[in-house]
């Protein structure tokens, strides 16, 4: 005999109000959300095909590859810091954003501090409070809205933002109170005062 089980049935919360704990209470039903502010943002993701089931997803290589390439660059400085140490945590990783309302958010790669790490409790999913740093690669689904209101809920918490663009193969650095920078191919991130010693070649992030 043989049985069938079913996926959860998708729901449809675009917009609408809640809290942190209500929203982290959700089913898994392979759609990808973010709570803004206290409202829920549903991302279909454009770039994703499903694979088996509506919970499994395939992302864009492209995407995929480079947030690898940052992660790694990103680390590997890290782990040349004294300890005690933060971390560089990648694959949408959830930041509770402190606020009224809150925001949670899942980010690509982040720099979490010591101070943030150290707070952590063993059974703790998510980091309560912004990350130093947050790296967002742009996905086709991604539009100017989504844009303006990510780097804008980030530097309101004070976390710089890079936001990557893997087809011009350049990245703008936003930081609290700065006018925004562009670097491309052609340059290096360094001395930079939130990742102190840190130092890559931006072109490596595309290989």
């Amino acid at each position: 005999m043989s049985t069938t089980t079913e996926a959860p049935a998708r729901l449809h919360l675009q917009g609408v109000e809640m809290s942190v704990e209500e929203f982290l209470a959700l089913p898994d039903d392979g759609i990808h959300r973010e709570l803004i502010r206290g409202t829920v943002r549903e991302f279909p993701g454009d770039d994703e095909v499903p694979l088996r089931s509506p919970c499994v997803t395939v992302r864009n290589r492209i995407h995929s590859r480079v947030v690898i390439r940052i992660g790694q660059s990103l680390a590997n400085w890290m782990d040349t810091r004294p300890e005690p140490r933060g971390e560089v945590v990648g694959g949408e990783v959830g930041f509770r954003l402190k606020g009224t309302p809150e925001s949670l958010v899942g980010i690509d790669v982040a720099v979490a501090s010591a101070e943030q790490v150290a707070m952590l409790g063993p059974e703790e999913r998510i980091y309560n409070g912004p990350p130093l740093l947050a790296v967002e690669v742009l996905s086709p689904s991604d539009t100017h809205q989504d844009l303006v209101d990510t780097v804008t809920g980030y530097l309101e918490v004070g976390t710089v933002v890079w936001i990557v663009d893997p087809d011009l193969k350049m990245l703008t650095i936003y930081q609290p109170r700065c006018e925004p920078r562009m670097v491309t191919a052609r340059d290096e991130i360094k001395d930079e005062p939130y990742l102190p010693g840190f130092q890559a070649s931006v072109a490596r992030f595309f290989q």
